[in-house]
């Protein structure tokens, strides 16, 4: 039986670079940093209230061929490469704090249906949702 997720991929511009941008910025702690035969690192960050899913910051390279590593470069270039959610108890303050910090956002903080939304931007050009969640039913969409 399956019993959870525990690994999911970010493709990132620099695994430094990166590691620091979730590590000292978003507050996410380092998880494993070792280099794999040669010219393969592997780097993962997870977040200290949910240790069990460690996030694996990873250039584009191999195993994708180079057809689609060179797509996947292109994308977080041009800022249309999807990352993650990210939820919060307090968007607007969250907002502000990263703000502060540097972290470019492409939407302020929004009310939605489902809570209070602002979309930013990585290190790497991924975009992230940050979202305080609220109790929402279907018909709040129409």
């Amino acid at each position: 039986m399956i019993t959870n997720i525990s690994l999911v991929t970010l493709y990132v511009t620099d695994q430094d670079d990166a590691k620091k941008f979730y590590c000292d910025v978003m507050g996410f702690v380092e998880g494993t940093d070792v280099q794999m035969g040669e010219g393969f690192r592997w780097v993962t960050v997870k977040h200290p209230r949910q240790p069990e899913l460690e996030v694996t910051l990873m250039v584009p390279g191999p195993p994708l061929n180079e057809e689609m590593a060179g797509a996947v470069r292109r994308a977080l270039a041009s800022g249309t490469m999807g990352g993650f959610g990210l939820t919060t108890d307090d968007c607007r303050a969250e907002y502000e704090r990263l703000s502060e910090l540097g972290v470019a956002f492409t939407q302020e903080p929004s009310e939605r249906p489902y809570g209070v939304e602002a979309v930013m931007r990585d290190i790497s050009g991924n975009w992230l949702v940050l979202v305080e969640p609220r109790a929402f039913s279907p018909e709040d969409f129409s």
